[in-house]
């Protein structure tokens, strides 16, 4: 059977998650904007629920909850939203990291080529982007800062709290893409500041296609976003379309559970880390980034001498491995978060990167040592 280590491209959907979600497919099929029935009422009060679920699990208010199709669609609501303001108020400057998804760093091209200033910090050999640098760079018409709290690549966790502090008396609002962390990292997620935040539910055992957009109120004002399309006004008119009740009920049980249970699913994750490290001793490897200030779910790994399609390729019945973004794996590049670290092009070449979840159970890597043991003893 395939060991799937992919999970920071997809998680499996949890049992109760899954059970939650037929339930409403089989019974609560209405529209949660037909207020005229029965059936339009138990679609709203299911999807109240849901918001009033992921709102407990990240410490704010259930009206702050904006559904999305997920943390691509909530990052570009949050980044191409505020635009407009900027530009009435001549706010143009944008400050951002060279590690971030594409998600963030594709809107942030797309304002640049419409007139914005846009800096982009690097990272250092950690995988972690510098403090210093980037606050450095916050100017009195800085619009915005976006960063992302859990790197995608690497696992490496950002130092939003910081940021969020240095921010929280400025007028720039903050952004931080949370898809890595939301579910993982939650007393810390409780405890940011921050004005936005996109989360997606396939990262946590929810469904494809569900996520959230976070607006927090600063002196009981939201941030000034204008919604990216119109019609029907949905979810404070931000994010028009007929909601998705089965997934935002998927998405709400998962953050339940993540509330719960989460301590005990790092631990979890931990263990099955040193396990994967412990097995890893039998071959020559290096980590990308640093384990010590990472989430416990995720490894990127270099094989000296091994190139990463050429191992994936050899694995691909046995192991599901990728050595990048599921977002940019049908254009490969070499990893932009890695080059932004300061990593040489061909150890990077030779990098791949490894990620679990609590559904992943023991992991046999004998077959991934013995492929790298091979290459390796080829190229010697």
């Amino acid at each position: 059977m395939s060991v799937y280590l992919d999970y920071n491209a997809t998680s499996p959907i949890n049992a109760e998650v899954l059970e939650a979600m037929i339930e409403v497919y089989k019974k609560n099929y209405g529209n949660a904007g037909s207020r005229t029935h029965y059936f339009g009422q138990n679609a709203k009060t299911a999807i109240e629920k849901a918001r009033e679920q992921l709102a407990l699990t990240l410490g704010v208010q259930k009206n702050e909850v904006v559904f999305t199709s997920g943390a691509t669609e909530s990052d570009n609501l949050a980044i191409l939203g505020l635009a407009a303001w900027g530009q009435e108020v001549n706010r143009k400057h944008i400050v951002s990291t060279q590690i971030e998804h594409k998600a963030v760093l594709e809107p942030l091209r797309h304002l640049s080529e419409k007139g914005f200033e846009v800096e982009l910090v690097g990272a250092n050999r950690n995988g972690q982007i510098e403090l210093d640098d980037l606050l450095s760079r916050v100017r009195h018409d800085t619009l915005l800062v976006s960063a992302m709290h859990v790197n995608n690549e690497t696992g490496v966790i950002q130092p939003v709290h910081e940021i969020g502090q240095a921010l929280k008396q400025t007028q720039t609002y903050f952004h931080v893409d949370a898809a890595q962390s939301f579910g993982k990292l939650v007393p810390e997620l409780k405890e940011l500041d921050y004005d936005l935040l996109s989360i997606s539910g396939h990262k946590i055992y929810a469904s494809q296609g569900i996520g959230a957009l976070i607006t927090r109120r600063r002196s009981h004002h939201r941030p000034p976003l204008k919604p990216l399309y119109y019609g029907g006004g949905q979810e404070n008119g931000l994010r028009p379309g007929t909601l998705p009740v089965a997934l935002i009920v998927g998405l709400g049980k998962a953050a339940e559970l993540a509330e719960k249970w989460h301590t005990q699913w790092n631990s979890t994750n931990r263990r099955i880390m040193n396990s994967i490290l412990a097995q890893l001793k039998d071959c020559n490897y290096f980590v990308n980034g640093s384990i010590e200030n990472s989430v416990p779910n995720c490894l990127n790994i270099g094989f000296p001498g091994v190139d990463s399609e050429a191992l994936m390729l050899a694995l691909k019945n046995d192991i599901a491995i990728s050595n990048g973004s599921a977002c940019t794996s049908s254009d490969y590049r070499p990893s932009h978060v890695l080059r932004a670290m300061g990593i040489e092009d061909n150890l990077i070449e030779n990098s791949v990167r490894l990620s679990w979840g609590i559904s992943s159970g023991e992991i046999d890597l004998s077959r991934l040592v013995s492929v790298v043991r091979g290459f390796q003893k080829g190229n010697s």
